[in-house]
């Protein structure tokens, strides 16, 4: 059964992990390294350079629209794409990401945990939580 008086709080500590995680992995790929570097590594694995300027895009825009609770439901789905292709690139690299290369449980989980947010909602102290209309 669902505690109705602490779930809302569930669901804001889950929208901030994942805003924090995102913010914290755009800013790995600009300052760790670097945009040429992450637009290189991009092409390596056979994506088209270009797209990983969308990906730092998302990962920090999206990080922060979670974390301000600015559509998270809407939000949350979109970066769900992002997370699968993140995956499927690891998955080569066997289960746990402490493997060489990473391994894919983790993003894999954090595909999850973007389905999970998508279907909580925002929580409370949310800016936009939903549209209206």
């Amino acid at each position: 059964m669902i505690d109705s008086r602490t779930a809302p709080f569930a669901a804001l500590l889950l929208r901030l992990g994942l805003g924090a995680l995102f913010i914290a992995h755009g800013l790995l790929k600009v300052f760790v390294f670097t945009i040429p570097g992450t637009v290189a590594y991009f092409e390596s694995i056979g994506y088209p350079g270009v797209l990983a300027y969308a990906v730092i895009a998302a990962e920090l825009i999206g990080g922060t629209m979670l974390i301000l609770g600015i559509a998270p439901r809407v939000v949350a789905v979109a970066l769900i794409p992002l997370m699968i292709g993140a995956t499927l690139q690891h998955i080569p690299n066997g289960w746990l990401f402490s493997s060489p290369k990473g391994g894919w449980e983790f993003p894999a989980f954090w595909t999850v945990l973007l389905v999970v947010q998508a279907l909580l909602g925002s929580g409370p102290y949310a800016l936009l939580p939903k549209r209206r209309g």
